[in-house]
């Protein structure tokens, strides 16, 4: 049958098993919109404030469900708007399809109006673009980028649709869904030779990131760590794939990991890298990062072997395969003894102060967990609150806590919680955690929530300054406090009004419980302010390029 370029655009997200899209329209997807106008009933789009809240948005929907994510977008600005977005995803290795609209091919390279090479720009931060120059080819371009995206180490893939495309005609033939590529095959002389080691290890530690969750990986993961009794440690990305009261599980590492993990890495004598790179919020001296251990490396992505961190042996391969397989190699084993050396360094973590009369951030969180419930999901912008988040959620579940965590993008928040809002349906909570550093970068998604009536509960932990960056400026830089203070006089609850939400402002625990409890019966979004003092700090902390010799476990006080 022949359909024009608009027609195969809406009749391939449908064969691709896509009913939601994110986006802005614009002149040069003008045709797009028109055929997503006549197919509502098929494919739902969610108009954002912004391209790159409708970005994150698509990056949150992904990573709640697994599933692609869909951003869709006008030519020039409205492309450009979505590369933060697009860079936020390739970091953290989210399947995402872009799709925007530019000039018509007879246009492009000539300057024309709202024209820019965003197959150009975009190369570096995506796994692969394009730019469809011919009618013919759009279909299978499409279906191409739904596969790259969810192949492999997964990450964003762009489609440029210059005007003239989406208005051509051709013949199109309907296909089957696109089935992503799992390989099946890895090195099983690599791999029995890493449980050899492990089988042989009298202290040793599991550190896994972000590519367990992508590989779905976490009952594989909590095999090994019951069978051969190995304590675990992990990063960012991962957080949620170990319940928080595992006695094998020793929590967050790196930077703002706890004093035990890092103590651990630093005294074992294997450790097993799993779905991680070696970041340098991770590994912040590689010459001196388990300098003790022989070190496996388990990842789908043969490039970040020896990236990083040099390692003793490797194995590249899907997680979840991988781990199946190694389970089955290694003995029943009984750490005990190293159990409890590591025992006494959690004996040594840093335990905040409790409060009744000001907000701590701690509590905040412990409270949000108390009331909301074990199945919410936690979305994060970047910053303190952020780090406090890692390390004080409880009951966090795989794919419940999104953050931003290799570009580190202030702003991901509120998109993001929409996203995974509209994923998830009305009966999952979602709740936004977000700085007022961070919050002011996108607050405008206020009003996508309000639109679509989400009842999505944003926590503004307010500290009237660039919390993160003052800290590291008391730390390291003798407290001169340069541009970090940006005085505003923001009141939250009237911008909540105004936009159409319900706005809380709270300055003890107490007044915090009434609102968040309040919040949790709203229909619609909710702001909830919290007062806290400018000089809170995330601890502990290893600075960057020092060892856990270095580690800060109180103001000015190291280990």
């Amino acid at each position: 049958m022949k359909l024009n370029g608009s027609q195969i655009f809406v009749e391939v997200l449908a064969e691709q098993g896509v009913d939601t899209l994110f986006g802005y329209p614009g002149g040069a997807v003008l045709n797009l919109y028109d055929e997503l106008y006549r197919n509502q009933d098929r494919i739902h789009h969610y108009m954002t404030a912004h391209e790159q809240g409708a970005c994150h948005a698509a990056d949150g929907y992904a990573r709640a469900t697994g599933k692609t994510g869909v951003v869709l977008a006008t030519s020039g600005p409205g492309a450009t708007n979505l590369v933060t977005g697009i860079a936020t995803a390739f970091m953290d290795s989210v399947p995402l399809v872009a799709f925007t609209g530019n000039v018509g091919t007879g246009g492009l390279g000539k300057d024309s109006f709202q024209e820019a090479y965003i197959e150009g720009i975009t190369m570096p931060i995506t796994k692969h673009n394009y730019t469809v120059r011919h009618i013919e080819d759009l279909a299978e371009i499409m279906r191409e980028a739904f596969r790259i995206a969810q192949t492999g180490r997964k990450g964003p893939v762009l489609v440029d649709i210059p005007k003239d495309i989406s208005a051509a005609v051709c013949e199109f033939t309907p296909r089957q869904k696109v089935v992503p590529e799992v390989n099946q095959n890895f090195d099983t002389g690599a791999l029995m030779k890493c449980a050899e080691v492990l089988n042989e290890a009298e202290r040793p530690i599991i550190y896994f990131g972000g590519g367990v969750v992508s590989a779905d990986a976490a009952d594989e993961l909590r095999l090994i760590m019951e069978k051969a009794d190995i304590p675990a440690t992990w990063t960012l990305m991962a957080k949620g794939v170990l319940e928080d009261e595992d006695p094998l599980n020793l929590g967050l590492i790196g930077m703002h990991g706890s004093f035990a993990s890092n103590k651990a890495i630093d005294g074992a004598d294997v450790v097993l890298a799993v779905g991680t790179r070696f970041s340098d919020r991770v590994a912040l001296n590689p010459a001196k990062f388990a300098r003790r251990a022989k070190i496996i490396q388990i990842d789908i992505d043969a490039s970040e072997v020896d990236k990083n961190v040099s390692v003793d042996c490797s194995v590249i391969g899907d997680a979840k395969i991988v781990l199946g397989a190694l389970a089955g190699m290694l003995n029943d084993a009984d750490h005990s003894e190293w159990r409890e050396t590591i025992q006494q360094w959690q004996d040594m973590d840093f335990v905040p102060g409790d409060s009744e009369t000001e907000l701590k951030p701690h509590q905040i969180l412990e409270t949000i967990c108390d009331l909301a419930g074990d199945d919410t999901v936690y979305v994060t912008d970047v910053g303190q609150h952020q780090m406090w988040a890692a390390q004080y959620l409880t009951h966090v579940k795989p794919r419940h806590f999104l953050t931003s965590g290799g570009l580190g993008t202030m702003g991901y928040g509120y998109g993001a919680a929409i996203g995974a809002q509209i994923a998830l349906g009305r009966q999952q909570r979602v709740v936004h955690l977000t700085g007022d550093g961070s919050f002011h970068m996108n607050l405008n998604e206020g009003v996508t929530a309000v639109s679509y009536d989400l009842p999505v509960i944003t926590v503004i932990f307010n500290n009237q300054v660039l919390g993160m960056v003052r800290q590291w400026q008391t730390l390291l830089y003798e407290k001169r406090y340069s541009s970090t203070d940006p005085h505003r006089r923001t009141d939250y609850v009237k911008l909540a009004e105004g936009f159409g939400a319900k706005g809380y402002h709270c300055e003890t625990p107490a007044e915090f419980r009434k609102a968040f409890l309040d919040a949790l019966d709203n229909e619609g979004p909710s702001w909830i302010e919290c007062v806290i003092d400018k000089d809170e700090k995330v601890l502990p902390m290893i600075p960057a390029g020092a060892t856990i010799e270095d580690i800060i476990l109180a103001d000015g006080m190291e280990a």
